[in-house]
């Protein structure tokens, strides 16, 4: 994987299942033991194994001789530990949560991304006015004075779409029909946002499709709401299932649980019209947007 997409999010997720892994084989102790004896918080430990925070090399010693893990594995995660540490561009905006500074760095990270969003246009292609109204309802989770920051965020991923080096990943997203017909901001807000959808779906690494409300039951009603689906190249970090939510997200890269809402997905995009039947169903949707 090219050093330019090698930010911590990968290397804390990576130290943190090491971690976790260690505890559970060689201790079968629970967190809240191992917390305790280290005369840490509970929070700090789970933090750690979920890779949502960067980790002292100290800290990692510390639970290594806890578990009895054999030196050269604790210099191994030691030095690990270090690149847990180092920052990506969104890392200059101290109001994102850490949940969400570590799936941008995984999405950063990604070869592929499959996206189902059944309440929102995706983050990725959201205009500034749409991510505003978006960010502007919600101000008991995010401060006014924070609002900007989120937007500058949300804008700066979309980078990912065109990026040179290393190659642009592959964008494959499904939106239900109801998110074009949700009025956010305004109707002129959207009549750009939707457009932009259409342009998107042009380029040659992103396919954009329309699940329209005449489509059957589909898989996706099993799943709760929308998802994303992340792989990764050379097999570096595990596919991993991301699911947001007002207070927190859910990662989850067992092969079980991605393999499981692959066929969500894949059901999902079966019942979606075609590029084409999208791109002509988001231009029509547009101008109805427009005066």
């Amino acid at each position: 994987m090219s050093p330019s997409v090698l930010n911590s999010s990968v290397p804390r997720r990576r130290l943190g299942r090491e971690l976790r892994q260690l505890r559970e084989r060689l201790t079968q102790l629970p967190q809240t033991s191992v917390a305790s004896e280290l005369e840490w918080s509970a929070t700090k430990l789970w933090r750690m194994e979920r890779g949502e925070v960067p980790v002292r090399s100290g800290d990692v010693v510390l639970l290594c001789e806890l578990y009895g893990v054999e030196e050269e594995t604790t210099e191994i995660l030691a030095a690990l530990a270090t690149k847990t540490r180092e920052k990506g561009w969104w890392h200059d905006y101290a109001s994102l949560p850490s949940w969400f500074e570590l799936y941008v760095g995984l999405e950063e990270a990604a070869s592929r991304i499959r996206v189902y969003q059944s309440q929102l246009i995706p983050g990725v292609l959201q205009t500034r006015e749409y991510a505003t109204a978006v960010f502007t309802k919600d101000v008991d989770g995010v401060p006014r004075h924070q609002i900007a920051d989120r937007v500058t965020v949300r804008l700066g991923r979309a980078r990912l779409l065109t990026r040179l080096e290393p190659q642009a990943p592959e964008f494959d997203i499904v939106v239900d029909e109801a998110v074009l017909r949700r009025v956010v901001g305004s109707r002129q807000v959207m009549a750009t946002q939707v457009r932009r959808l259409a342009d998107a779906g042009r380029l040659p690494n992103v396919s954009v499709r329309v699940l329209p409300f005449s489509s059957d039951l589909h898989a996706g009603v099993l799943t709760g709401g929308s998802f994303t689906i992340l792989d990764f190249p050379e097999q570096y970090e595990p596919t991993t299932v991301y699911q947001e939510s007002i207070t927190g997200a859910l990662f989850l890269d067992k092969q079980a649980e991605s393999d499981r809402y692959a066929w969500v997905y894949h059901d999902i995009r079966s019942a979606a019209l075609s590029d084409a039947e999208s791109r002509a169903l988001l231009l029509d949707t547009a101008k109805e947007y427009e005066p």
